[in-house]
């Protein structure tokens, strides 16, 4: 694998993000997802992998579930992307460990995902059950609706997880 180092994104990073997302995801347009994660007003942890000064990787976590201060209690983790010729080198793996040790340090409660359970599976996702997505799971993707509670933390109270007005969005929540 090639030189490596992973960072915060920066604004800097917009137009090469921007490049990698259609490459990572050739059926699917997240590039209104993504501008609206990168230029919102609510908190987003957003981290990049560099590949010999090259954007080729990049992780989002929206920080959501307010407490009683204002205080973020959990991420929802979306979108992971890498770039083609980089992908089952563990890259994505890499971005998503940083992301998780980051949040736990920052206090973050609680991490969910709608994806591969296989994949999420490995960082110890489980289905969640207690934390209800925007929108209902068709039956054959209920597995893929998962969380990941930080090690030391108290699990959410049950209901539907209060996210930010871009992620309610229909279309991203179906199959």
């Amino acid at each position: 694998m090639k030189t490596v180092t992973l960072r915060l994104a920066a604004k800097d990073d917009a137009e090469a993000l921007r490049d990698l997302y259609p490459r990572a995801f050739p059926d699917e347009d997240l590039l209104p997802l993504l501008d609206s994660l990168l230029a919102g007003s609510w908190p987003v942890l957003s981290l990049v992998s560099v590949c010999d000064r090259i954007v080729c990787g990049h992780i989002a976590f929206t920080l959501c579930a307010p407490d009683a201060d204002g205080n973020p209690q959990a991420a929802l983790l979306a979108p992971l992307a890498v770039a083609p010729r980089m992908q089952r080198q563990g890259l994505g793996k890499r971005l998503v460990q940083a992301g998780l040790e980051r949040l736990q340090a920052s206090g973050i409660r609680q991490v969910f995902v709608l994806g591969d359970p296989g994949y999420y599976g490995r960082f110890g996702f489980l289905p969640e059950r207690g934390i209800l997505p925007p929108y209902p799971m068709p039956p054959a993707y209920a597995e893929a609706w998962q969380s990941l509670l930080l090690p030391g933390a108290t699990p959410l109270l049950p209901g539907p997880l209060p996210l930010p007005q871009v992620w309610m969005q229909p279309a991203l929540w179906l199959p």
